[in-house]
């Protein structure tokens, strides 16, 4: 079934993935079947002091399956979740695998800016969220969206008699994930159950996850990281115990750790930091941790090299994206390859090519944009024609806009990016997207939003305004951001107030020098 134009790789590229088997013809769906099968008494899921058995997910997924149906979603239906790290995310998630509904993941940290934007754009029918008041929002400015459920009154999509029946195709899209928005707000990525199962089994093998895996969710389990890499899903194929925690800091992680004697986490590089400081000073017992995932941005070497002595565990380095291209160190790697590089490709046919600015291949050792086309990486995104025709070359490579250095192994360094956008801590802040809000201030004449180095976030933010009238403060920016309702992570971190901007040759805002002066800037209020 083709999805709003959606029809997925060439058939030639698909034969050959299923001839080699990375794709096996298995929905997300089946897979939690066959887990309960192996293994119908084992502790499946975690949250607080509710625990599901493998038998027991695989039954209330099916009655939240009978539920959808009930309520009138079919296949194909869009359906927007916002959840946080909830029983309820993970039960409505295999629900809709099973009846064929696709779920589009917001993350927690959207708001009705964001959330309106994904709602419209999927044509969802139907959203799930934790706050009635952003659900009863989105449900009177999407015009699409029927009704919403929330968390408080879930059962109502628990029907006594669950649905065994699984309605979905493996080559159906089985899950909508979020950009990371490099340009305005999210483009939509259709994973489908095939390419998404490889995606989480390959992480599950080259991370050593195994049914006596214990995978604490410690970051919103709505991210692809933390839901595939190989995260819930990875783990709940493998037969191991997911424990999803409401947040990632060491007070609500460490206790956690010690009592369901978790083995694996995935953080992004300032969440490593905090846990590494914190472990010196509240000596936890973090005895069972096996393994650290590290992602979503570049770890230092000297905070990758802290890991094994502080936590007394493995590293394993994760640089990937969304879009599909994952690349892990593995767990037999020098030290040297663990500390400084973010992995090598998953697969076999990942085929990766790094380039210069005029599409020429560049040599090892010097950084070129990556360009990649593999079994589980996307070949176009949901509803957005004219972004796929800068986005993908004509013969099926995804232009994923980072610059990277490749190293004879086959391993690659991070370098940075080649588009518009600021890695504040594995966030994506889209630069254009908060500039167009903030220039509907009344007191913003013009502005340029310019990332600039920060120890703990990897980035920071920093808008510089040219003002109409009085110039604004941050508090009144901040302000106004927030009642337009986006994330918090986008708001800016400093804002500093200019006559004029920078030029270039070409007339354009020159923000090499706007990020030269961010830079500068903290370092004078640092010295104040």
């Amino acid at each position: 079934m083709t999805l709003d134009g959606f029809t997925g790789w060439p058939p030639e590229f698909a034969r050959r993935y299923r001839d080699l088997g990375y794709w096996q013809g298995r929905t997300l769906g089946g897979l939690l079947h066959d887990s309960a099968r192996r293994g119908p008494d084992r502790t499946a899921l975690v949250d607080g002091e509710r625990r599901w058995t493998y038998a027991e997910l695989d039954r209330d997924a099916g009655r939240v399956a009978a539920g959808l149906r009930r309520k009138g979603l079919v296949r194909g239906d869009r359906l927007l979740v916002h959840l946080p790290n909830v029983a309820e995310f993970v039960l409505l998630l295999f629900g809709c695998f099973r009846a064929g509904v696709v779920p589009v993941l917001a993350l927690p940290a959207h708001r009705e800016t964001e959330l309106e934007h994904l709602g419209t754009l999927a044509g969802a029918v139907a959203c799930v969220s934790d706050d009635a008041a952003l659900a009863a929002t989105i449900t009177e400015r999407v015009p699409t969206v029927r009704r919403a459920f929330v968390t408080g009154s879930f059962a109502e999509l628990l029907t006594e008699n669950p649905d065994g029946e699984d309605a979905a195709d493996p080559a159906d899209i089985a899950v909508l994930l979020l950009s990371g928005g490099t340009t305005g707000l999210p483009k939509l990525i259709p994973r489908t159950h095939d390419d998404y199962a490889y995606n989480l089994r390959a992480s599950a093998e080259v991370s050593a996850t195994t049914g006596d895996t214990v995978y604490l969710a410690a970051l919103p389990a709505a991210h692809n990281f933390a839901l595939a890499c190989p995260g819930v899903l990875g783990t709940l194929w493998a037969g191991g115990t997911v424990v999803l925690s409401a947040s990632a800091d060491p007070e609500t992680a460490f206790p956690l750790i010690e009592r369901e004697r978790v083995t694996t986490v995935a953080l992004v590089p300032p969440l490593v930091l905090v846990w590494l400081d914190a472990a010196e000073f509240l000596e936890p017992d973090l005895s069972s941790l096996r393994l650290v995932q590290a992602g979503g941005a570049r770890l230092k070497e000297e905070a990758a090299r802290r890991v094994r002595p502080v936590l007394g565990c493995a590293l394993q380095q994760v640089y990937g994206m969304a879009e599909g291209l994952l690349n892990f160190t593995r767990l037999d790697d020098p030290d040297e390859l663990v500390a400084n590089t973010q992995g090598r490709p998953l697969s076999a046919d990942d085929e990766v090519l790094l380039v210069d600015e005029d599409g020429r291949p560049v040599p090892d050792g010097e950084p070129g944009e990556l360009l990649v086309r593999g079994p589980y990486t996307l070949r176009g995104y949901f509803r957005a024609p004219e972004h796929n025709r800068r986005s993908f070359t004509p013969d099926g490579f995804y232009r994923s806009g980072d610059l990277v250095r490749r190293q004879p192994s086959g391993h690659l360094v991070v370098e940075g990016r080649r588009r518009d956008v600021i890695n504040r801590g594995g966030d994506k802040v889209p630069v254009e997207e908060v500039e167009n809000l903030l220039l509907a201030h009344p007191a913003v004449h013009d502005v340029a939003i310019v990332g600039f180095p920060d120890e703990a976030m990897g980035e920071r933010s920093c808008a510089f305004v040219v003002a109409h009238g009085t110039p604004p403060t941050r508090a009144d920016l901040v302000a106004h951001l927030t009642a337009l309702g986006i994330a918090a992570f986008k708001l800016p971190d400093r804002v500093r107030v200019l006559d004029s901007f920078p030029r270039t040759g070409l007339g354009k805002v020159d923000r090499v020098v706007l990020a030269d002066l961010a830079v500068r800037s903290g370092q004078r209020s640092a010295r104040a």
